[in-house]
């Protein structure tokens, strides 16, 4: 259920919430971090406290001393040394009454001197017994006096163990610890310190502070980070999905992808990748169409000429006029077995080409080997010689390419000069080099020649300037050249001989990187 939720969200969102999730925990651990340091310190403390008390409860008993003024006062007096870095000691006796405070030791200089007992103890009573203490029980929060404390201390099922309280100010933070002080059994009084704990206020402040300013900075960078992540990542990435679809949907609709094709990162290079392969899909889509278009219509006439060619056959008994239209059929069959053959070739070609890896050939021998193969087909067929002209004897030739399919352009040429020269005609086929070291292959034969002024026609699908015996050929031959051609980052141009009948055909191989 969680896994449906998180896969419904967007990447944004899923970054979001992911963070929210681990902020949620970390603030958590924080939670029960703070919750624990207060605890922590105020028990480090009374642990102190518990320490000194029983010290001091051990001294009093030890010395016999009442739990009186006069005798707390001089106990004070004498070991006044003892308590010096405390802030206060508190001492009652079994009912309550104040009968001793190192604050009077500290406050008034008088308290050192034998000759002003009664004088301090008049200002420690009169201090002391009409003041009321407000404190915050640790696990409480009400407002008691030190006696009700104590009163309810004498009542507790803790009595005879030392309890802690503490008195929080907005600038106070007072931990208080008492005990009671017992003589065989027998309770004679209570025994108080009281220190003020600022440090721990000070701690859990600074750790709160601390917890705070980190929170407020980990939001402050995520949402920095989110920012930069939508503006400069997912929105173009979305932008990119958004164009998928308007093509896919075949819309109109205006995309940003030009923006982003102009980025030097990974963004701008997948957009250029994913509108070049758009483009070529959509051109082979375009090819795919048009040769299907053009295909229908060359199958179209030579079906219609069979047709009419039959029904004449089947109400003519004149043997000549049958002789001649069987030839037609024959001849119109041979041309749509030789489109579909041919179709299916180039569809084969295509998947072929796009898991063939071009290397490093020696262009001169290919032209060899396949020149070798027609003349020993058409020398003795025809009497039509090829000749292989290498104008560098000695150089050789190397070009990056697909060796089979250099094969295939050069049979091609070679099929198209013989369909177009008569009988015991010359075809010349020249191999150099220009002046920027790119390979040049022409095919020169001795035909009919061009008619079309623009010759690029030629390379065209289904050219409409034929021989007579065009039912041996589907038309496809110099296209099918022109699309190898264009693999091999080569170029092709044909032309009419100057000074003579027939033509040529050019290709401007790129040299050969090392």
């Amino acid at each position: 259920m969680f896994s449906d939720f998180l896969k419904s969200l967007s990447i944004l969102k899923k970054f979001l919430f992911i963070n929210l999730i681990i902020f949620l925990i970390i603030g958590s651990f924080a939670f029960l971090y703070i919750s624990n340091v207060k605890p922590n310190l105020i028990k480090n403390k009374t642990s102190k406290h518990i320490q000194i008390i029983d010290n001091t409860i051990e001294h009093i008993l030890r010395l016999n001393i009442k739990f009186e003024e006069e005798d707390i006062r001089r106990f004070l007096f004498s070991t006044r040394f003892l308590f010096q870095n405390l802030d206060r000691v508190i001492l009652f006796d079994n009912q309550f009454n104040l009968v001793g405070d190192t604050d009077t030791l500290d406050l008034d200089p008088r308290s050192f001197s034998n000759r002003l007992d009664i004088v301090q103890l008049e200002i420690l009573n009169e201090e002391i017994s009409n003041k009321i203490i407000e404190t915050k029980n640790i696990n409480k929060e009400k407002t008691v006096s030190l006696k009700d404390i104590l009163t309810n201390y004498s009542w507790s099922k803790d009595y005879g163990k030392p309890f802690t309280f503490i008195q929080e100010g907005y600038d106070q933070f007072l931990l208080t610890t008492v005990k009671n002080v017992t003589l065989e059994g027998v309770n004679i009084g209570y025994l108080a310190i009281s220190e003020n704990a600022n440090d721990v206020k000070s701690a859990i402040d600074e750790r709160k502070t601390f917890i705070l300013r980190t929170a407020i900075f980990i939001v402050i960078v995520i949402f920095i980070f989110s920012f930069v992540l939508n503006r400069y990542f997912l929105k173009p990435i979305k932008s990119l999905v958004e164009y998928t679809k308007i093509i896919k949907e075949k819309s109109r609709k205006k995309t940003n992808i030009n923006e982003l094709k102009g980025r030097n990162d990974e963004l701008g290079t997948l957009s250029n990748s994913l509108e070049d392969m758009t483009n070529e899909l959509q051109k082979r889509i375009s090819h795919a169409e048009n040769f299907s278009t053009d295909l229908v219509h060359e199958i179209r006439n030579p079906l219609t000429s069979l047709k009419s060619a039959s029904e004449i056959l089947h109400e003519t008994d004149d043997q000549s006029q049958r002789k001649k239209l069987i030839n037609i059929l024959n001849h119109d069959v041979q041309r749509i077995e030789r489109l579909i053959t041919d179709y299916s070739q180039m569809l084969k070609d295509e998947v072929a080409l796009s898991k063939e890896k071009m290397k490093r050939i020696n262009l001169k021998l290919i032209i060899r080997s396949v020149v070798d193969d027609f003349n020993s087909i058409y020398e003795t067929k025809r009497g039509i010689k090829i000749i292989l002209n290498d104008l560098s004897n000695q150089e050789e030739y190397f070009i990056n390419g697909i060796e089979n399919r250099i094969e295939q352009i050069i049979a091609n040429l070679l099929d198209n000069s013989i369909s177009f020269s008569d009988d015991n005609k010359k075809i010349l086929v020249e191999v150099s080099k220009d002046d920027k070291n790119n390979i040049i292959l022409r095919v020169i034969d001795e035909g009919k020649g061009l008619k079309e002024s623009n010759t690029k026609k030629i390379f065209d699908r289904f050219y409409s300037n034929r021989p007579d015996n065009f039912g041996e050929h589907s038309g496809l031959g110099l296209n099918i050249v022109k699309n190898l051609v264009d693999l091999h980052g080569a170029t092709i141009s044909a032309a009419n001989n100057t000074g003579q009948k027939g033509a040529n055909v050019e290709i401007i191989f790129p040299k050969s990187q090392t």
